[in-house]
């Protein structure tokens, strides 16, 4: 009983911090994007809203695929460390596909902008 406990403690706390984290991206990254996108309001809220729909599929298709790898544990200790280990690697994840994004969108941006002036 103790890992199924723990796979649903796993998959209820890294689909949160998955939806909590794409929000908070999609909305505080609406401005950036608008100001990346010279101010194309279209184009930057269609860019934000692609960025959470590939930001969900990649997040939640590594929770799903990691839910399988390591060791089952066995004691309440071994099942707070595969817990604590799997979630680590979660919001590993998560601050790349953040930094990754933010790069690509400033390299657009600067595209964009420049298109724009010439």
């Amino acid at each position: 009983m103790i890992i199924e406990t723990t796979y649903i403690a796993y998959l209820t706390i890294s689909i949160a911090l998955t939806v909590w984290v794409a929000r908070t991206l999609s909305k505080n990254g609406r401005i950036f994007l608008v100001k990346s996108f010279a101010e194309d309001d279209r184009l930057a809220d269609s860019v934000n809203h692609l960025l959470v729909v590939g930001f969900y599929l990649i997040n939640m298709g590594y929770v799903t695929l990691a839910l399988k790898l390591g060791d089952k544990p066995a004691t309440t200790q071994g099942a707070i460390e595969f817990l604590s280990t799997k979630v680590g690697l979660v919001l590993l994840v998560l601050g790349a596909m953040h930094f990754f994004n933010v790069f690509v969108i400033a390299k657009w941006g600067k595209r964009a902008a420049d298109a724009i002036r010439a």
